[in-house]
């Protein structure tokens, strides 16, 4: 049941507040993961390494990711949102400063995975979190916080990262305040992770938690607090009651039913997760310092570049932001699906006249600029689609009694899809640059029939009307 809009609109302040707090778990889960870009010739050099042993070390948080993202729909509902949080943003501190000093790339690869732990718990707990708060009105756009909070941590990583890499004479491997520019920036994380718990502190629990875990009372000021004193409360805590089974947690065996072992449900949320990530978009992120510099521009050009691609992302989302309430998600999915497929397909183009290899690669200077703007354009349609799209749709499509725990299945889904694109790249980029870019465009193109088909339309209803 909706509250009155007068209500609604007078309390949206608060609960802006609120959404933007949680999603500050999703700054750093952009921040983290795309902070690698800039380190990555660094630590290539500090320990000589090669593009095998640098993917290992990228791609290896991706797995914490999954695994965060597979215990956090357990520690959502155990512990609760909020605490949740709070043991995100001590994970991503940690992280920080032990990626700072590592003894050896092995020992790095163990933080990493430790804040790729984190970031997955981040990638279910903002969504769930937010779609648990949102009036149905505004959730697709309070939904949205998340995305524009990732690509503004990717944005603030890449922007780190050049004026550190700057500040150092250009190289990476150049001492700063008595350390080497690479781990000032992976260590820097710190600071937005204390900001994070500071936040988390600061917003109320969960409604929909708190009435699960038998807090009714609690449950009903948190409602007067995000939705209004007018509200019904007997109607709002009796409808989600209704759809909420109280007196126990979710277990994985509630997600099981159908054809192929999971609920149709579950498998579409994998499937828009996996699409994600298999058009490439993580290579612009986490490789575009080494993807340009494969094709002859320099480390520092190669950071600038980084940084306008996440200007261009941040964007992207804004106009998301303000369209995913509007039209709705599929039409946005869909239009994104076609115009990454186009843009996959010009970068592919541009990359087959590519010469030489490692190092020595070049790209003619009109090859190169078809392929920067075909790169921007790649990133724009992914960002007011498919970024913001995915992370709404997993926030609100699940039924409420599995929620937290199906949307952590089908981030871990997304997780283990980032990781074999991610660890895959470096090789196949050596192998055949253009061929890489086309298997990309061919998922891009997969994905129209998959939203067609298969994603039902969320926009304008409340959560309990869903499953």
């Amino acid at each position: 049941m909706a509250t009155h809009p007068a209500v609604r609109d007078e309390h949206l302040g608060h609960v802006v507040f609120i959404s933007a707090a949680a999603a500050m778990g999703g700054f750093l889960f952009g921040y983290d993961s795309a902070v690698i870009n800039g380190a990555v010739t660094g630590i290539q050099k500090h320990f000589g390494v090669g593009n095998g042993e640098t993917a290992f070390v990228v791609a290896i948080a991706l797995l914490g990711s999954a695994a965060g993202a597979v215990m956090a729909g357990w520690l959502a509902d155990h512990l609760g949102r909020v605490r949740t949080m709070l043991l995100a943003a001590t994970l991503f501190a940690i992280s920080g400063i032990g990626s700072m000093f590592p003894p050896s790339i092995e020992v790095l690869g163990v933080w990493r995975v430790l804040g790729g732990i984190a970031i997955g718990i981040a990638s279910v707990i903002a969504p769930t979190y937010i779609a648990e708060v949102a009036p149905t009105a505004y959730r697709g756009r309070l939904a949205s916080f998340q995305q524009m909070a990732i690509v503004l941590g990717i944005t603030v990583s890449q922007l780190a990262n050049w004026a550190l890499n700057q500040a150092a004479g250009g190289e990476s491997t150049n001492h700063l305040a008595g350390i080497q520019a690479w781990q000032w920036m992976l260590g820097v994380e710190a600071v937005p992770a204390l900001v994070y718990g500071l936040m988390a502190m600061a917003i109320p629990e969960s409604p929909r938690y708190l009435i699960a875990d038998g807090r009714e009372e609690q449950a009903r000021k948190v409602l007067v607090e995000v939705e209004g004193p007018d509200v019904d409360l007997d109607s709002r805590v009796a409808e989600i009651r209704r759809v909420l089974d109280t007196r126990r947690k979710p277990r994985l065996t509630d997600l099981l039913g159908g054809r192929f072992g999971l609920l149709p449900i579950v498998w579409v949320g994998i499937g828009a997760s996996v699409f994600q990530q298999f058009v490439g978009i993580n290579v612009i992120f986490y490789y575009s310092s080494f993807l340009w510099q494969s094709v002859g521009i320099n480390e520092s050009n190669s950071l600038l570049i980084s940084l306008s691609t996440s200007i261009v992302n941040v964007i992207g989302t804004v106009v998301a932001m303000a369209l995913v309430d509007r039209i709705g998600r599929k039409p946005l999915a869909l239009a994104g699906s076609a115009g990454m497929a186009a843009a996959l397909g010009v970068a592919a183009w541009a990359f087959s006249f590519r010469h030489g290899t490692g190092s020595t690669a070049t790209l003619d200077n009109t090859y190169a600029t078809v392929a920067l703007v075909a790169a921007h354009v790649f990133v724009f349609c992914f960002a007011f689609s498919w970024g913001v799209v995915v992370w709404v749709l997993l926030g609100e499509m699940f039924p409420n009694a599995i929620r937290a725990l199906a949307l952590s299945v089908a981030a871990s889904a997304q997780w283990i899809a980032n990781w074999a694109i991610t660890v895959s790249f470096p090789n196949l980029a050596d192998w055949n640059l253009s061929a890489t870019y086309v298997i990309y465009a061919c998922f891009a193109l997969l994905s129209i029939p998959f939203v067609a088909f298969c994603i039902k339309e969320t926009k304008g209803k409340a959560l309990e009307e869903m499953g």
